[in-house]
């Protein structure tokens, strides 16, 4: 079976996608950490550094990593929320707060929940592999742009982890949403 592989934009780096044609070569995949119920990032997988412009005390890149692939004219795909540590930085680890880390981890679990949302739409779906697409990208486009909007929502609400009663608020309620999609996520 062939797999075609390709990361959803980074909220970070913005732009669109396609799916790569089977001629394409895909470029090798930057280290990524696979995000897991049990491992919580930590300073150390931020790896690199902020510039001069940079604002924020920390950023979190995440993506959404999908294979997609048709065998005997059968659809699969495999979803999974990647860390991008070469893409994530903080300014000063040893001074950062474990409330900031939290609120980065956050981030990253925002990506799971639009991971499992993305695995439920796709096990929900007819495709055709002989015309999959306009179907499949408008599919992950529209979950990109949702998962787009609730990335700033959580930082907007949150003013970046600074408002603690609405950082307990959304920490509760990402856990709530990923407890409702248990079925969709990954088994660990």
């Amino acid at each position: 079976m062939s797999f075609f592989s390709f990361l959803l934009p980074s909220l970070l780096l913005g732009g669109f996608f396609s799916v790569p044609t089977p001629a394409q070569t895909t470029p090798p995949k930057p280290e990524v950490i696979a995000w897991s119920a049990q491992r919580k990032l930590t300073w150390a997988d931020f790896k690199t550094k902020p510039t001069p412009a940079d604002r924020l005390a920390a950023l979190t890149s995440a993506n959404i990593d999908v294979q997609v692939g048709c065998k005997d004219f059968v659809f699969s795909s495999q979803v999974q929320a990647v860390f991008m540590p070469t893409e994530s930085w903080v300014r000063e680890a040893t001074k950062a707060s474990p409330e900031l880390l939290r609120h980065e981890q956050l981030h990253f679990d925002i990506t799971e929940l639009y991971a499992r949302r993305m695995r439920q739409k796709l096990s929900q779906t007819q495709f055709d592999c002989q015309h999959l697409q306009p179907k499949f990208q408008n599919l992950t486009k529209a979950m990109f742009s949702e998962w787009q909007r609730e990335e700033a929502r959580y930082d907007q609400a949150t003013n970046h982890g600074l408002n603690k009663p609405q950082q307990q608020l959304w920490e509760t309620q990402v856990q709530q949403k990923l407890a409702q999609l248990e079925q969709f996520a990954l088994a660990q």
